[in-house]
């Protein structure tokens, strides 16, 4: 028996030593990969057509499609959501039928600068890709051991018959010098799958108890037109009193994306088919500033930025105004401002270390002024031309110090003091 137990602890201590070893190989005390997040207008372009040529609404079931994706905006958008999600920077290198991934995964909740060094190939298959190599900082992890962790994590971040069925949709994944190729199947069940997986019932319930407040609150409203602060107010003091016991950042997610869906006139059974049963809201247009157009601007940038990040946001309003500037109604710089107003306001709505603080500031009563900038003497309604000869176009030298003003303007704003 007393050999027994010596066997045991020595093993105990065997396995923890291997860790220790583990962690020492993995570990290292700079990155890698050290890149700033950046998203530019023409990325976001790009990306909108390939959202518009697969849009699920056109698709039939059965029909087979591809996507394709330029070799730097893979590039931009895998390092965009490593620095975003995972606190760190990424680097994806294409060849033929291969793809080289490097990652620097910052250490979470220590103070010390730690990071996991990553570097994974990725190799064609008949279907998906599978990973050929993989190095852990120091560590060289067998392939097949790479494989079967990333099909466990895989498993528990998604629910078994979502996955499989994700799974079989995608038909083949092809690697080349210029760009990464997608082939897939449209299935009908496919949209449900996803939105099961993007709002699983939990945030669905949470959803509804937010679209259920907005609909007393409109209910008592007279006004055809009212300040949008009418509608902000009441959803982020539900958003302060729900997180004493709840998650505050989920919350302000929650009230931000209601209010999204109800200011630009969208119906939530257009999102989730469950929500068709949901009350729906009395009808007023929102205004800021004496506007219909800055509450759309705002609140959709906020609800880019607290689920994606600003320089997201940023981008998607830099890049409407081009397009406005092309052929709509010009670029105008009040609606960046705007747009800007509304991605500080997502941001902060996001961060673990401000989401309940301001909750409680905006939940218990804000002015227009506490969260929008002066925007009368902005130049606005200009054409392509205009806006070019003006300001030399985005990343002009008169385009920055506008842009660098409205920044300005919006970090002066009461609300983030």
């Amino acid at each position: 028996m007393r050999f027994f137990l010596k066997l045991v602890l020595l093993l105990i201590f065997a396995l923890l030593l291997a860790l220790v070893g583990a962690v020492y190989m993995i570990v290292d005390t700079q990155p890698s990969v050290s890149r700033a997040a950046e998203v530019t207008p023409d990325s976001i372009g790009r990306a909108k057509r390939i959202l518009e040529q697969n849009d699920p609404r056109r698709l039939k079931s059965g029909s087979f499609r591809t996507i394709t994706t330029r070799a730097a905006d893979l590039d931009l958008a895998l390092n965009y959501l490593t620095h975003q999600y995972a606190g760190g920077s990424a680097r994806i290198r294409l060849q033929s039928s291969k793809a080289q991934v490097s990652a620097s995964l910052r250490v979470p909740m220590i103070p010390v600068g730690l990071y996991i060094n990553i570097d994974a190939t990725l190799q064609e298959s008949q279907t998906l890709p599978h990973i050929d190599s993989l190095q852990l900082g120091k560590l060289s992890v067998p392939p097949w051991l790479a494989q079967w962790g990333i099909g466990q994590g895989l498993a528990l971040a998604v629910p078994g018959a979502e996955l499989q069925t994700f799974r079989q949709a995608v038909k083949r994944v092809a690697f080349t010098e210029a760009g990464m190729v997608v082939a897939y199947q449209w299935r009908a069940e496919l949209g449900d799958k996803l939105r099961a997986v993007l709002l699983p019932p939990e945030q669905q319930e949470r959803l509804r108890r937010y679209q259920e407040s907005l609909v007393e609150v409109t209910g008592k409203l007279r006004a055809s037109k009212l300040s949008m602060t009418e509608l902000l107010v009441p959803l982020f003091k539900l958003a302060a009193q729900r997180s004493t016991e709840n998650d505050p950042v989920a919350e302000n997610r929650a009230a931000i994306l209601v209010l999204t869906i109800y200011i630009n006139g969208a119906a939530w059974s257009q999102i989730l088919p469950g929500a068709k049963n949901w009350p729906q809201a009395a009808k007023h247009v929102a205004l800021l500033n004496q506007r219909d157009d800055f509450p759309k601007h705002f609140i959709i940038s906020a609800a880019l930025a607290a689920d994606a990040g600003g320089p997201l946001a940023d981008a998607v309003g830099v890049y409407k105004e081009i397009a406005d500037s092309r052929g709509g109604s010009g670029f105008s710089f009040n609606d960046i401002a705007a747009d800007r107003a509304g991605s500080r306001f997502g941001e902060y709505a996001a961060n673990i270390a401000t989401a309940k603080i301001l909750a409680q500031k905006v939940g218990t009563g804000i002015s227009e002024r506490d969260l929008m900038p002066m925007t009368q003497d902005l130049p606005e309604f200009m054409p392509e031309a205009e806006f070019k000869r003006r300001f030399g176009g985005v990343g002009g030298e008169k385009y920055n110090r506008m842009a660098a003003e409205i920044e300005r303007r919006v970090a002066a704003l009461p609300l983030y003091r």
